[in-house]
């Protein structure tokens, strides 16, 4: 067992031996990697949305104060998306719902609740929410292509059986929740026991790198305000419609998974705000 990896991609032949979630322990509070690597994702989103303020003539420092808010509120709202949708877990020991360090954050409700934020912020400085919509756009997806790594440390957040190209398998004993079709095949090799599944977290971040390298290069390019932001929810959207297919761990509404559920309706409400700025700025002109 002492040569047994913890993470394997066996068609790759990638191996890897010993990954701890826990990065280091600071006065005997473990610090997890996922929170290290969610930091530097939005620190460097944080970079990127200041150097585009200069870039077209804003003042970085309401980027700056923003973010605070932004990170604030985003939290908040990850963590009430991830509560309602698991109610079930919650009901009846309400002191858990303020336990972020057991894990449940859902991305979607973090997105809402930094639009609805952004939307109170730019109307209270007197700023185009567009723009600022815009600007912020880029960094969001940059965020969400590192931080999706936090789940791969975390061994969470992984799809279905498959044998494919891409498959990866975690050792048993260190997934928690384990879905029977997932448990139906479990693969056995050098003396020990594995998941072997999509690695939806490496779906999902190489997708977003898709969808990041197209804003960069829209916002050079853009014709009206609001068509960044459009693309962005667009392409995240049609991203996370097909991958939340291929995971085992959904918040569920009945038979449907809420995520893939809120990306189409999102994917029809891009495509209409796009047509919309566009012609508004049509009129304008």
């Amino acid at each position: 067992m002492g040569n047994t990896p913890e993470i394997w991609f066996p068609h790759l032949g990638i191996q890897i031996q010993h990954l701890s979630r826990t990065a280091f322990t600071v006065f005997g509070k473990e610090i997890y990697w996922y929170g290290i690597i969610i930091g530097c994702g939005v620190l460097l989103g944080l970079l990127l949305a200041l150097h585009e303020a200069k870039r077209t003539g804003q003042n970085p420092e309401d980027y700056l104060d923003f973010a605070l808010y932004g990170m604030i509120f985003s939290v908040i709202g990850a963590r009430l998306y991830y509560v309602i949708f698991s109610w079930e877990t919650y009901k009846g020991q309400f002191w858990k719902i303020f336990a972020i360090r057991e894990g449940g954050l859902a991305i979607y409700g973090g997105i809402i609740a930094a639009i609805i934020t952004a939307i109170i912020y730019t109307r209270k400085k007197h700023m185009n929410f567009w723009l600022l919509a815009d600007t912020a756009a880029p960094s969001l997806i940059l965020g969400q292509i590192l931080g999706r790594w936090g789940n791969f440390f975390n061994r969470e957040a992984f799809g279905g059986y498959t044998d494919t190209l891409f498959a990866m398998r975690y050792l048993k004993e260190q997934v928690g929740y384990i879905a029977p079709s997932v448990m139906e095949h479990l693969v056995e090799a050098n003396g020990a026991w594995y998941v072997q599944v999509h690695p939806t977290f490496l779906y999902e971040s190489l997708w977003n790198l898709g969808v990041f390298a197209i804003l960069m290069l829209m916002k050079y390019h853009k014709k009206f305000d609001g068509q960044i932001f459009g693309f962005y929810l667009f392409g995240y959207a049609a991203g996370r419609v097909w991958i939340e297919g291929l995971r085992t761990d959904q918040l569920m509404i009945g038979n449907f998974a809420v995520s893939q559920l809120l990306s189409a309706l999102i994917i029809v409400a891009s495509i209409v705000l796009m047509w919309y700025r566009k012609n508004s700025e049509k009129m304008k002109g």
